[in-house]
């Protein structure tokens, strides 16, 4: 298998030919959004991505290298990192979309001093941005998505097989087009919100022209953070609605990255 022979016959062949199977697999989670979390363990990554795989080698034909080692092994081996950093960071790019709009919305709150860890990512975001990602996940998880995902995952290997995994200009296209569509959901998201922050704005404004006295920032910001609140809280509805539809988009792509 990879030309050193251990004295385990087969059982040393099906060992090798999972750990190849868990290359993809592995490199899929790393990349996605909530499986590659820097708050979930490595043994915890390592015991989820070696049960898929173990679930792959029974349930399918995935044959690995003669030569694990070899110049043609090493190509296979990139190739399933090559498929599964593809499927992750479709994904990746649909939890961005919020992200994006939390910083759009804590600026004209005047909220984006107030920041925290981001345990996705370990970068620092917004509290705003920390919300969104929250309420994404849990509607995520609620709609099976990651379920779906993961099947997605083990279907790529009907698509891709090892040793033919080269994606192709037009798939490549295809994730980098993904986003535009991530700008525009991170663009109606942010849009009710900011709508009723520009009228505040402008309404601050307008008091602080006709009456000098008044202290733009100790009246603009105490009430752009009240009119920032109670705007997300009306729009809580449609927001939840956004972000069952930004699953739905990043599972299609998915799939499209798939089947194009």
């Amino acid at each position: 298998m990879i030309g050193l022979d251990f004295g385990f016959g087969h059982l040393e062949a099906e060992f090798w030919r999972w750990m190849f199977v868990m290359t993809r697999i592995g490199a899929a989670m790393l990349a996605a959004p909530i499986f590659g979390a820097s708050g979930v363990p490595m043994q915890v990554r390592v015991a989820v991505t070696g049960a898929i795989a173990a679930l792959v080698c029974a349930w399918t034909n995935v044959a690995a290298p003669a030569a694990l080692l070899s110049a043609n092994g090493i190509l296979w081996v990139a190739g399933e990192v090559l498929v599964g950093l593809a499927l992750g960071f479709v994904l990746q790019l649909a939890f961005a979309a919020p992200l994006i709009a939390a910083e759009v919305i804590g600026g004209g709150m005047g909220m984006s001093m107030a920041s925290a860890a981001d345990p996705n990512t370990g970068a620092h975001s917004t509290a705003l941005g920390q919300y969104f990602t929250v309420v994404l996940t849990l509607i995520f998880l609620a709609l099976g998505g990651h379920l779906q995902w993961l099947d997605l995952v083990v279907k790529s290997y009907q698509t891709f097989p090892p040793g033919e995994t080269w994606l192709g200009a037009d798939r490549i296209a295809g994730i980098a087009a993904f986003g535009s569509a991530m700008f525009l959901t991170a663009a109606a998201i942010a849009l009710p919100v900011t709508l009723i922050l520009l009228v505040v704005q402008v309404v601050a404004g307008v008091l602080s022209r006709s009456a000098p006295a008044l202290n733009l920032f100790s009246l603009g910001l105490p009430a752009g953070v009240l009119a920032g609140i109670a705007a997300l809280i009306i729009s809580a509805p449609v927001l939840s609605d956004q972000f069952a539809d930004l699953t739905a988009q990043a599972l299609r792509q998915t799939q499209e990255v798939m089947t194009r």
